[in-house]
């Protein structure tokens, strides 16, 4: 049974009308006001099917960085799909086989890390501006300050 899964294609740059079109008349898909980033629906058993799919159909028409699922998983996972070249692709393979992982694996890891290590720092930072902040006024005034902020301006912020 085939079951379809949204997915997202980020591109290395905004794509042309015509190269649009082109890959357009191959796949469906839907482009942001920016076209740098577009939807597009594929069939497959799993996720990675899909998008392996669908990268092999558009390759070579669209200047494409990562295709991603559009929703978690049941576990929260969001799937990246991503074209290395042939050369980089090797070094990675040689660096995976060295740690004992395959290549998807490795990856996963080292996206693992890097976000642990962007979250201590966000953290880190936070803590600095809040310490610093508290060096002026009371935990009270901020905490007002913070939810008056949080009130008006509830929208989530953009990475």
């Amino acid at each position: 049974m085939t079951v379809h899964h949204a997915l997202e294609i980020v591109l290395t740059r905004p794509a042309t009308a015509a190269e649009l079109r082109r890959a357009a008349r191959d796949w469906p898909l839907a482009a942001n006001h920016e076209s740098s980033r577009l939807m597009a629906v594929a069939g497959g058993k799993t996720p990675e099917r899909a998008a392996h799919r669908l990268r092999q159909r558009l390759n070579g028409r669209l200047p494409i960085d990562v295709i991603t699922t559009h929703y978690p998983d049941a576990y929260g996972h969001v799937l990246l799909n991503i074209g290395f070249p042939p050369a980089t692709y090797t070094a990675l393979e040689q660096d995976a086989r060295h740690a004992g992982q395959s290549p998807e694996r490795y990856i996963h890891a080292a996206i693992h890390r890097a976000l642990a290590e962007h979250t201590a720092q966000e953290t880190d930072r936070l803590n600095r501006a809040v310490r610093q902040l508290l060096a002026h006024t009371n935990p009270a005034h901020l905490i007002a300050a913070v939810g008056r902020t949080l009130a008006q301006h509830p929208e989530s912020p953009k990475p």
